[in-house]
């Protein structure tokens, strides 16, 4: 424990430094901006970013990268509440009460829960996350390339199976990452693998131009083919913006609950903020004193969900960071901005780039005081930023991302791959196939090989070593079960 607190307080120190301090400002600033954007989220921003970002200090870019991820999460209620447009799937549950009280004249309360849930529940959910990080790092520790693989199995059915409407899509598109990650040279043989001849190949397509052709380019196709006509109706802040006594004494029990919903999903790699919004909801409205108002604007239902999603964005920092596994696509992204500096995310990193991990980790207690106070006095302006017409704001997005992706290398390929996966962003988009899961698979899948291959060195080609490890066995055993539970669950309900 005294460990842990001097750790943290070297992390302090390095997140307190001027320079990183404006890092940690510009991307919490810039997060809320980009929340309030309809259908801009945190993957889309951080992915366009990246290849802006190379040239500076990893710590810095991190930090900033950190800020847009928890400061999107903040700004999202914005638009959820006063547009009834959930960015994400985590906000819908936000939106059945949040818009009704716009609609009531409350807006204002209704996003004041709404900071002030997030700022308890991402201070909560990072103090937890300071003290389970070592824990999980000790235990990560003892995994060989067995226990590994196994893991990133788990992941890989977990994530799809979550992420979409559909396990058969969220497989498909896995499988698309997976093989995209084959592209490039062997790491064991050295052996040239699917570069068709193109130099450019030879080193793997480039997760960065990935990200943003699947993100950016395919959001900006589908906005312009399908959503630029539709009309949408922004609610006006009337009234006071400060919460009454009434509404204080309301909110802060569905605060403290939705984040004990909200941390421990997203530190499992099942994780993701669907499901705690809507636990959250469901219990409020069970708990709630005045169950009548819901459905017309209780006050719990949205700062019980709000507290569950930033709570459960700070979990998935858990996974991420102690063992190199994304949960979310955000967390995917952010895995490959510690890829582009050279550094793999893991228990290794806390003891060969302790700093910076630690850094980060303070970085998130200021970031979330600087949150408040950015999003309470300024949420006129916030609401201002709504006006901006899609198709200006997508276009713009397109050039962006078009810069930044030839900034990579300055290579024609790169700009051809990128327009490609755009495409194939749209088709997804448009058939409701999930984009993370390929995402993922391109980032974890040459890792995935590299521990099975070196498994199966080790034990001299015995694959039993993947089901005599009593931690691997386990691991299979659980993706086992989240393959099958869901089929059992539907062919029983079929029988009644």
């Amino acid at each position: 424990m005294l460990e842990t607190l001097g750790a943290l307080g070297t992390g302090f120190e390095v997140a307190l430094k001027p320079l990183n301090l404006l890092w940690g400002f510009i991307g919490v600033t810039l997060g809320t901006f980009v929340g309030v954007l309809p259908g801009v989220g945190p993957a889309l921003t951080v992915a366009m970013l990246l290849p802006l970002t190379v040239k500076l200090d990893p710590t810095g870019a991190l930090i900033m990268f950190a800020g847009i991820y928890y400061g999107a999460m903040f700004g999202g209620s914005t638009t959820t509440i006063l547009l009834n447009a959930p960015g994400e799937s985590a906000s819908i549950a936000t939106a059945l009460e949040g818009n009704k009280m716009a609609k009531a004249g409350r807006a204002g309360p209704a996003l004041a829960t709404s900071a002030i849930g997030s700022f308890v529940a991402g201070t909560i959910a990072t103090v937890l996350l300071t003290l389970l990080a070592p824990l999980v790092v000790d235990v990560a520790l003892r995994f060989g390339p067995a226990e590994y693989f196994a893991l990133m199995v788990f992941a890989f059915t977990t994530i799809s199976a979550v992420l979409g409407a559909s396990t058969v899509r969220g497989l498909t598109s896995l499988f698309v990452g997976l093989l995209l990650g084959l592209a490039g040279i062997d790491s064991q043989t050295g052996q040239a693998r699917f570069a068709f001849g193109v130099p450019e190949l030879l080193d793997g397509i480039d997760v960065v131009v990935l990200a943003v052709g699947l993100f950016a380019v395919g959001e900006a196709l589908y906005v312009g083919a399908y959503q630029s006509r539709l009309m949408e109706t922004l609610e006006k802040i009337s009234g006071s913006i400060w919460m009454s006594k009434e509404d204080w004494r309301r909110s802060w029990k569905p605060w403290l609950r939705g984040t004990a919903f909200g941390f421990p999903f997203g530190s499992i790699p099942a994780g993701g903020a669907e499901i705690p919004t809507f636990l959250s909801y469901a219990t409020e409205r069970k708990l709630a004193p005045h169950p009548e108002e819901f459905g017309k604007g209780a006050i719990e239902g949205v700062a019980g969900p709000e507290a569950a999603n930033n709570a459960s964005a700070t979990g998935t920092l858990v996974p991420l960071l102690t063992l190199g596994i994304p949960t979310s696509a955000t967390a995917a992204i952010l895995l490959s901005a510690f890829q582009n500096y050279g550094l793999q995310p893991g228990p290794l990193l806390f003891q060969s780039q302790s700093d910076l991990v630690w850094g980060l980790i303070a970085s998130l207690y200021i970031g979330n005081v600087i949150l408040l106070v950015l999003n309470l006095p300024l949420i006129g302006i916030w609401v201002k930023v709504l006006a901006i017409p899609k198709p200006q704001l997508y276009a713009g997005i397109l050039v962006f991302a078009t810069l930044g992706a030839y900034s990579l290398h300055q290579s024609w390929v790169d700009l051809l791959t990128l327009y490609v996966f755009g495409l194939l962003g749209f088709a997804m988009r448009r058939w409701d196939v999930p984009v993370a899961p390929a995402v993922i698979g391109l980032i974890l899948g040459p890792l995935a090989e590299t521990q099975f291959r070196r498994a199966l060195a080790i034990s001299q080609g015995d694959a039993s070593v993947f089901y005599t490890q009593p931690i691997a066995a386990s691991v299979f055993a659980l993706t086992a079960i989240v393959l099958i539970a869901p089929w059992l669950a539907r062919r029983l309900r079929r029988k009644r």
